[in-house]
């Protein structure tokens, strides 16, 4: 099952790839701006971006620390953020094919690790910030960002299946305080945690960047059309079952610091 998830988001993302370097959503947005004020990073560090996507991330990160090693599980992607990264003149970026559940770094190895709007794909969340823990140097610091559901669980899985229903490779979202669960159980101190609303995602660019049919677009208007009230209050859909049909998506930004100890 987990192979077969995995095998799915291989398939998908590296016939999207260069839809998603060039999405603006990916590419673009305060929250990138966000990330930076969270991590503070040092000239001397070293930094790993797992699940890279179009690069955006590592590039943004580049011209502030020493190194960025840019990984993703599949390698069109990854060849695909490489292009754009040195065509942006990211020389310190170096690219790794390599699964974030297990990823092929010795441990205590990198000051810094990043990941934006990839978790939710991930079939074993804790075993990947198991293994982030696992390759931070001790004082160094996960930042994670990523789609987010409501704390209701009703609520929480309607939204995963909308989502699901649009990208099948979609795994799950975690609301904020499961986060922090995972990684207080694998051994990191939260030391931040932010909610982000980005209103109005136009649903036809969001289902058509991932190469959606008519009658999957239709479904997912349905679904917004008659999603519950808890489902509404958090989606705030607009416009639902015509062309300029918009919802909101909410993200969490969570920062934790391996224990020196």
């Amino acid at each position: 099952m987990e192979r077969d998830s995995k095998a799915q988001a291989q398939a998908r993302f590296g016939q999207l790839a260069q839809a998603y370097v060039a999405s603006l959503s990916h590419a673009s947005g305060d929250d990138l701006e966000r990330l930076l004020t969270f991590a503070q990073p040092q000239p001397d560090w070293r930094l790993l971006d797992i699940a890279t996507g179009g690069g955006h991330t590592a590039l943004h990160f580049a011209p502030h620390v020493r190194q960025v090693i840019a990984a993703d599980l599949t390698p069109r992607m990854l060849m695909a953020a490489r292009q754009f990264i040195q065509r942006q003149s990211g020389e310190n970026v170096a690219y790794v094919a390599t699964d974030a559940e297990n990823l092929a770094f010795p441990a205590n190895r990198f000051d810094a690790i990043t990941c934006r709007i990839a978790p939710h794909h991930f079939p074993d969340c804790f075993r990947f910030v198991q293994e982030c823990t696992r390759v931070l140097k001790p004082g160094g610091i996960l930042l994670i960002e990523d789609n987010t559901v409501p704390d209701d669980e009703r609520a929480a899985r309607y939204v995963d299946s909308f989502e699901r229903l649009r990208d099948p490779s979609h795994h799950r979202c975690y609301a904020g305080y499961e986060w922090e669960g995972l990684f207080l159980d694998a051994g990191l101190e939260v030391e931040a945690l932010e909610h982000i609303q980005k209103p109005g995602t136009a649903l036809l660019d969001w289902a058509e960047r991932q190469g959606c049919s008519p009658y999957v677009i239709e479904h997912l208007q349905v679904m917004l059309a008659q999603a519950p009230a808890a489902v509404c209050d958090w989606l705030r859909p607009i416009g639902a079952g015509t062309r300029d049909a918009t919802f909101d998506h909410h993200y969490v930004i969570i920062k934790g610091r391996k224990r020196s100890d």
